[in-house]
């Protein structure tokens, strides 16, 4: 079972679905949509959609569509693949996007904070250990940045690389 976590918490009633060729949106869900059939609605005026990102995605073919994607949702196909962490930072430093972002597939506790400091703002997560501590509300911890991100950190003399005077 899958379940929508942000930082309020665990979210219920989330209306989007990740469409596939057995599965659709229906009547009250919203379609997260692959990359290429998203700019092709897109393209035909459709609106309120929103678009799965996949690892070998090129990311800069949404640049037309920032102002009317309703979520961008990046795919963690495994726990050791992190292209989506550079969608993410492209997305939010690069490319202004202000909209709604979603990890989904292997969404590991522990990489939960670095997921929020690319700008990622909720997270579906399927394994068990994840949505427990998201439950208890422990996250781990990240004393040391090596570089600054899309989510600044709150205390600026964590940054290792920064020189403190």
């Amino acid at each position: 079972m899958t379940k929508i976590w942000n930082e309020s918490g665990f979210q219920n009633d989330d209306p989007w679905v990740i469409e596939t060729e057995d599965t659709a949106a229906g009547s009250n869900e919203k379609p997260l949509l692959p990359l290429a059939s998203f700019i092709e609605k897109a393209e035909a005026g459709e609106t309120g959609l929103g678009v799965l990102i996949q690892p070998a995605d090129n990311v800069k073919a949404l640049a037309p569509y920032l102002d009317s994607i309703a979520m961008v949702a990046v795919n963690f196909p495994a726990f050791n693949d992190g292209r989506a962490f550079s969608h993410a930072s492209l997305l939010r430093e690069r490319l202004g996007y202000a909209g709604e972002l979603r990890a989904v597939g292997d969404v590991l506790i522990d990489q939960v904070p670095l997921m929020l400091r690319v700008g990622i703002t909720s997270f579906a997560v399927a394994n068990a250990t994840a949505i427990s501590r998201l439950e208890e509300g422990r996250l781990p911890g990240i004393d040391n940045h090596y570089q600054p991100t899309a989510r600044k950190a709150a205390d600026p003399k964590s940054y290792s690389w920064r020189r403190v005077s």
